[in-house]
């Protein structure tokens, strides 16, 4: 079973990492069952191992956090449904690139339910969708805009951080940044593309679509 927890109010982000980093040993050792927490962080950067400092436009903005998973800076904040996915892929196969598909795919499904397609891009991280209502590049090439970011680390095969959705964000927030280092497309969300839902209208279709990453057996508490 994954226990699958809903976490209230806005939580701050190192207590978080420490508890998550705390569940993910008591997972590797067997003593714990696999765990997906969705919840929100007061606004703030993070800086993944691969982050560039020249990103960071506005060093003084926000907190800044380093988070330790793979990629570059993002954004957390209110609004931005956050999904940390504690799994162990010692016992589901031990393919990082399958277990990264499927965090994309299960995001994709998960805008669906929303009748909003979302698209995996060659060379850039995250789920993206079209915008034919904005400009193209100025080279011609259409507009994406990225609603969802991912960023996974392993400790002995054991999955740590994940994945955030943009639901009601402050969009303007992002412009501290360049967003997983990708410069030139923009950031949206589900209200900014007129969709009326709310982070609990994500919760339900994270979890209508979960089974094809998390299996069927999935425990609800918190």
């Amino acid at each position: 079973m994954v226990e699958w927890r809903v976490f209230d109010g806005l939580q701050p982000y190192g207590a978080t990492l420490a508890a998550m980093e705390a569940r993910v040993a008591s997972i590797a050792r067997g003593e714990a069952a696999e765990a997906v927490w969705l919840l929100e962080h007061p606004p703030l950067y993070t800086a993944g191992t691969s982050a560039d400092l020249a990103d960071l436009k506005d060093p003084g903005r926000f907190e800044v956090h380093v988070a330790g998973r793979g990629g570059q800076y993002t954004y957390h904040g209110p609004g931005q449904r956050v999904v940390y996915v504690m799994l162990d892929l010692g016992v589901r196969g031990r393919d990082v690139r399958r277990f990264v598909a499927g965090l994309e795919g299960w995001i994709i499904a998960a805008l669906a339910e929303f009748n909003v397609t979302g698209h995996r891009r060659p060379g850039r991280v995250g789920v993206w969708v079209e915008r034919p209502d904005k400009p193209p590049l100025p080279d011609g090439t259409p507009r994406d805009d990225k609603i969802a970011a991912i960023g996974v680390k392993l400790r002995r095969w054991v999955s740590f951080h994940g994945l955030a959705i943009n639901v009601e964000p402050d969009l303007s927030h992002f412009d501290g940044i360049v967003p997983c280092g990708i410069a030139g497309h923009g950031v949206t969300s589900l209200v900014d593309l007129g969709l009326p839902v709310g982070i609990e209208d994500l919760d339900l279709a994270l979890r209508r679509t979960a089974a094809p990453l998390l299996g069927p057996g999935v425990a609800v508490s918190g």
